[in-house]
């Protein structure tokens, strides 16, 4: 048997954690930081700390690790107060206080210590503890730990993380990491002997000297995109010495709890078995809305479309705190499912099996590489960070390019995604394009399906990758901030009365209901483009998102307004018969061809395979020595 400190009792003053206090404890009185890592529990109240970063989670625990016992440790002084364990079960909606596992602690001014060894059932889910107080308490030194069977797995742990142009996110959290792991004095835990981060630096905007020191290691790098960046850490991470056990990639446009990396660290030295090979995949929470969960983990729907495997959850509500442990994948999720990239922990036993990434640029490679590694997945909470939502900077170089393309192929390089529609997908995302006057997003839809008929010779190149995304971004639609939006809509009849001070969230979001003859309409004529075309009449506001579709607003208009609220800018989009045309012509011209080179097309992509996966292609391909 072996005894491991697995999590810290967390509390914290970032910005987060000051407006969604829930996270870490819910109280009927206020708590505030101390000095030297003290806590003040600061009157007569209730206190309960089994929350998002507070909990143990037992029945994650007990699945993917080999600890079989639990026990809780705590220093306190002050006046007199309680601690009692609490639990819930996967109906509970509020924790159960446990009164066979309390201790009351007597007023003190000298620090006292409480362990307590857990109780547990096999239906619990969650455990966590509460502190009733009489007055104030000072606390510190809280945390969980686990006897396991057998002996503690060797792990050095690698992070990777790509950045470009995103300064001021990557400098500080290399700052928390370097302040919260690397100079953190617990001697309990021995992570930081055995971690390195690496910054791969494709902007090659940070000051590399100044911030690498024997823990980082800033790398400036060409523009490779994500998917290179992340392939050079891992490279680096593969021929460290000694070699990194596991690798964590990481995004850069995030705010990371280094707590979550502890607990990361602690979980991979206590696996069982089954889990040694797994991905662990961290959550990724609403930047914005700070105790939303958008996923953990996702899938590639029937659609073509990667989505979240869980409803979005609320990490303050207890009964999403067991939603979140306690889901199964649903049979059409198997394997088809992937962990993002924001925060997702490979073993470097699965990297040297299922090879490194493809050269994507952006988007699909971490959809392709959890899909191709098939691996099982762990998540947890309190495991994760929070993230720009990706809803509030939809990017259409992103979403009709570069999509597009890297997913036709990997399917025809790997067999990616096989129960996946990417040509109905693609198709999808035409038609949804011509029906909203998006001419210039469908023609980057026709550009990405073209560059990927032009087999792998061109997808091979050295620079390939930067130059079509930058000439993608450059051929795409602009958004322009509103008051160069209100200087185009003067030259514009339809708009004469259009004012954006006029505009609500309302207004834009809003939709009509259209009967099933407007909606077969609709489709047969593309909104009136094709089959007894109009020129149209009036103007609709909508929202900018490509992937909204407010068929009744748009219906039978000449002008469309696309707004984007969030960011304060838009664009205006004019009904255009003869580029709807043009754009028709052309993709049949492109499904043509694709028909009459479909097998060769598959055959050249499989067999490039190995060679685009080697370390060899992206030593070169990366520029290494």
């Amino acid at each position: 048997m072996s005894m491991v400190k697995f999590a810290n009792i967390l509390l914290e003053t970032t910005e987060r954690a000051l407006n969604y206090p829930g996270l870490y404890c819910k109280a009927t009185a206020p708590f505030l930081e101390g000095d030297d890592n003290q806590w003040i529990l600061c009157g007569k109240g209730h206190y309960d700390f089994t929350t998002y970063y507070n909990a143990l989670s037992i029945y994650k625990m007990k699945k993917y690790t080999r600890a079989r016992d639990f026990f809780f440790h705590i220093e306190l002084k002050g006046s007199a107060a309680s601690i009692t364990q609490t639990r819930g079960d996967a109906l509970s909606h509020e924790p159960d206080e446990v009164p066979a596992v309390h201790v009351d602690v007597p007023a003190s001014k000298e620090w006292q210590s409480i362990d307590l060894h857990l109780d547990f059932g096999n239906h619990d889910i969650l455990l966590g503890f509460v502190i009733d107080t009489e007055g104030p308490v000072y606390i510190r030194n809280g945390y969980y730990s686990a006897e396991i069977e057998g002996e503690l797995r060797p792990v050095n742990l690698a992070i990777v993380t790509t950045t470009f142009k995103k300064e001021s996110y990557v400098t500080g959290n290399i700052d928390l990491i370097k302040k919260r792991i690397f100079a953190d004095q617990d001697a309990c835990n021995d992570i930081k002997q055995h971690l390195h981060m690496y910054v791969i630096d494709n902007g090659r905007t940070l000051d590399a000297e100044s911030l690498s020191d024997t823990n980082v290691t800033v790398v400036p790098n060409r523009n490779v995109g994500g998917s290179g960046g992340f392939t050079r850490g891992m490279i680096m991470a593969m021929e460290q010495n000694p070699e990194a056990s596991h690798v964590l990639l990481m995004d850069d446009d995030v705010f990371v709890a280094p707590e979550s990396i502890k607990r990361t660290y602690n979980i991979l030295r206590m696996l069982n078995s089954e889990y040694r090979d797994a991905f662990l995949s961290g959550a990724m929470l609403n930047y914005n809305i700070g105790d939303m969960q958008t996923e953990d983990i996702g899938f590639m729907n029937k659609v073509g479309n990667p989505q979240p495997c869980k409803p979005r959850l609320r990490m303050t509500l207890f009964e999403d705190l067991v939603f979140n442990e306690t889901f199964e994948t649903l049979p059409d999720m198997k394997d088809h499912m992937y962990a993002g990239w924001w925060y997702c922990i490979i073993p470097m036993r699965q990297i040297k099996q299922h090879r490194l990434p493809l050269p994507f640029f952006v988007r699909c490679d971490d959809t392709e590489y959890g899909i191709r590694c098939n691996p099982k997945f762990m998540t947890m909470n309190g495991i994760g960070l929070w993230h720009q939502p990706f809803e509030t900077r939809y990017d259409a170089t992103v979403e009709r390019y570069q999509t597009v393309r890297n997913d036709l192929i990997a399917r025809f390089m790997t067999g990616f995604a096989p129960q996946s529609d990417v040509f109905g997908h693609m198709n999808d995302m035409v038609r949804l394009e011509l029906k909203k006057f998006g001419y210039t997003n469908a023609e980057l839809i026709l550009d990405a399906f073209e560059d990927f008929l032009k087999g792998p010779d061109f997808f091979e190149q050295k620079n390939i990758a930067e130059e079509t995304f930058l000439a993608a971004n450059k051929h795409k639609e602009k958004l322009v901030p509103f008051d160069e939006l209100l200087k185009q809509a003067d030259s514009i009849p339809e708009l004469g009365n259009f004012h954006i001070s006029d505009l609500t969230r309302q207004i834009i979001d809003t939709d009509k209901p259209r009967h099933m003859y407007q909606r077969a309409h609709d489709y047969i004529t593309s909104n009136e483009q094709r089959i007894n075309a109009t020129e149209g009449e009036g103007y609709a506001v909508i929202p900018s998102g490509g992937w909204i579709y407010p068929a009744g607003m748009i219906r039978g208009k000449r002008v469309l307004v696309l707004v984007d609220w969030y960011n304060h800018k838009g664009c205006i989009r004019v009904k255009d018969q003869e580029r709807f045309k043009a754009i028709e012509k052309r993709y049949t011209q492109d499904l043509r061809y694709y028909k009459a080179n479909k097998k060769r097309l598959q055959n050249e992509y499989s067999a490039r395979f190995h060679k685009l996966t080697s370390v060899s292609y992206w030593k070169d391909y990366l520029n290494m020595k």
